[in-house]
């Protein structure tokens, strides 16, 4: 194909259909190189003026799930935090559980008393002498991002409740930093203002190198919700027991009996869940 052909962004942006970032994203799958090759060939044939990404992503998708299983998840990790909802919870749920493999003790939805008024934090994290307010901001939608506002009005929250925690004993010595978690991306404004005032900003690809999709890679806590043999009915029912990652699912396998799904299944589930989570 050497005519440029536009495709449709989640924004709602044009751009010219670009074989190499879809190889690149692809490559994320962890599938042998030649799989990956041959997907990217057969995707470029089929791509159509004014195709969406997510058309796109589909058919990738679909393709590399016939060839494995595990690649598909791992491939789908973006979608699969989308599908931590309908609620923000599990999100919280899981960017604490994310927190404490890196040695953070945490604690997910607390009241919180600041300087002026109450706050509800969706997550406090504490290591050594850090002591983190975080906000998560969850999102359905991949074309919705965090603006400017969000971590303005973060940061208001943040400093009435720092206001707080230094008058408390112990907290002389202790650095306290507020902190925005969102599934989907930063507007430029969003980063320049966190950065001027000291916000902690994780997003899917931000910082670079260790956003959550780095992070995820690198500690194996994939959410269930990347699990291609379960459905979107029974992901929905353990997320609603309080589970978030495949991992979960491993320390208590009954839960698939408990919220009905066949026992001809659970082998199969389970083994998918091991090799995603590189559980031994």
């Amino acid at each position: 194909m050497n005519k440029s052909v536009l495709i449709k962004k989640y924004s709602g942006e044009y751009e010219a259909f670009d074989i190499n970032k879809l190889i690149n994203s692809l490559r994320r799958s962890r599938a042998d190189e030649d799989i990956i090759q041959d997907i990217a060939r057969k995707v470029q044939e089929q791509i159509e003026e004014g195709m969406t990404t997510k058309r796109i992503y589909q058919m990738a998708f679909k393709m590399l799930k016939a060839k494995s299983r595990v690649s598909a998840s791992k491939y789908k990790l973006k979608k699969a935090l989308m599908e931590l909802g309908p609620t923000g919870f599990p999100f919280e749920r899981f960017v604490g559980k994310l927190l404490t493999h890196e040695g953070f003790s945490t604690q997910v939805g607390v009241i919180v008393q600041g300087n002026c008024v109450q706050h509800e934090i969706d997550v406090i994290a504490q290591k050594d002498n850090n002591h983190y307010m975080i906000e998560c901001k969850y999102h359905s939608d991949q074309g919705r991002v965090c603006n400017v506002k969000i971590p303005l009005y973060i940061n208001s929250r943040f400093l009435d409740v720092e206001k707080n925690w230094e008058r408390q004993k112990g907290h002389e010595t202790k650095l306290h930093k507020g902190g925005v978690y969102t599934n989907t991306r930063f507007t430029s404004d969003a980063v320049q203002y966190g950065k001027c005032v000291g916000l902690l900003l994780t997003s899917w690809d931000y910082p670079m190198d260790n956003g959550l999709k780095d992070r995820i890679d690198k500690s194996g806590l994939h959410p269930l919700t990347a699990i291609t043999t379960l459905t979107k009915a029974e992901k929905t029912k353990l997320l609603d027991r309080g589970l978030v990652l495949c991992k979960e699912l491993h320390e208590n396998p009954k839960v698939l009996e408990q919220v009905g799904v066949p026992k001809s299944r659970h082998k199969k589930i389970l083994e998918d869940s091991r090799e995603l989570c590189r559980i031994q």
